[in-house]
């Protein structure tokens, strides 16, 4: 039995089209990778223990000369094999990412659909913020955020509660283009029979909103998320590599460009060429999977 999503236009398209089917299974690859870094790292990289301070700065694929010990990556100056480290880094780069994603699309959807199906002052209210906020760099509005937070939260908490704010700041960062999105969606259903059948039925606005309106424009919904989460990547690396991201206890990507950039002109370029390209790849497999998607759910583009 075949299953209806394989009978699909959209799959049917999906499997015609080379870049998504490239940019889909890399973006894959690269989550297999990171969910299971614990069996296919061959080192532990943030385990103290294991670490010797005499495989600092091995070249990729060359012997160190105290140890004799090969790394397909090479190691950085803490002697940490650098393909692992950046297996573990996509992990958290990753969840931050998703993480954040999913806020901001949980109050980006909820306030387009109160905005556009109540309309009046609230709507206004709404927009207004959004439109404000619109003006300012996301990257600066996370900032902003992640340091508010960080000076509320007491002195013993805020290690522990990094990667929370980080999550927190980029979401709140990026909520506005579901939420504009959403409204206009909502302003075009609301009119339509359905919801005016449901409104003579006497079903409450919530109602009406979660179980018939929201079902209704979730493609371009799927679309922005897609998009933003490359976005939200993006803004996690900056600020791990301006310093106000991650621990570097358990850096990210951006974390571990930053440590690269330190040594590129010493000569061991390798420490920040890998993790800088693995975080373009992941990002541009995400973009071209989401533009992808976008001309696939226009019907403008039918």
């Amino acid at each position: 039995m075949k299953l209806p999503f394989l009978e699909s236009d959209l799959y049917y398209n999906f499997k015609r089209t080379p870049v998504a089917v490239l940019s889909f299974f890399v973006f894959l690859i690269i989550v297999i990778m990171a969910i299971f870094a614990d069996i296919i790292a061959p080192h532990t990289p943030f385990e103290p223990l294991t670490l010797n301070l005499l495989n600092g700065f091995t070249p990729p694929m060359q012997a160190n000369e105290f140890t004799g010990t090969i790394f397909l990556m090479g190691t950085d100056d803490q002697g940490r094999d650098l393909f692992s480290t950046i297996l573990f880094g996509l992990r958290i780069s990753l969840f931050v990412g998703l993480m954040a994603v999913f806020l901001a699309m949980v109050i980006g959807v909820t306030l387009g659909l109160i905005a556009g199906f109540v309309g009046g002052v609230l709507d206004s209210v709404i927009m207004r913020f959004a439109d404000i906020q619109i003006t300012f760099p996301s990257i600066l509005v996370a900032m902003l955020i992640y340091g508010v937070a960080k000076g509320l939260l007491p002195p013993d908490l805020r290690y522990e509660m990094s990667i929370t704010v980080l999550i927190i700041s980029i979401g709140l960062s990026e909520w506005v283009p579901f939420a504009r999105t959403v409204r206009g969606s909502t302003l075009v259903e609301k009119e339509k029979e359905y919801v005016i059948s449901a409104r003579m039925l006497g079903l409450s606005y919530p109602q009406i909103m979660v179980r018939h309106i929201l079902p209704n424009i979730l493609s371009p919904v799927l679309v922005i998320a897609t998009i933003t989460l490359a976005l939200a990547i993006i803004t996690e690396a900056t600020l791990s590599f301006l310093g106000v991201g991650v621990p570097t206890t358990k850096p990210s990507l951006g974390t571990l460009i930053r440590i690269g950039q330190d040594f590129l002109f010493s000569g061991e370029w390798w420490i920040l060429l890998f993790p800088a390209l693995t975080l373009l790849l992941l990002a541009l497999s995400i973009n071209l999977f989401g533009d992808w998607l976008r001309d696939m759910l226009n019907p403008k583009l039918k």
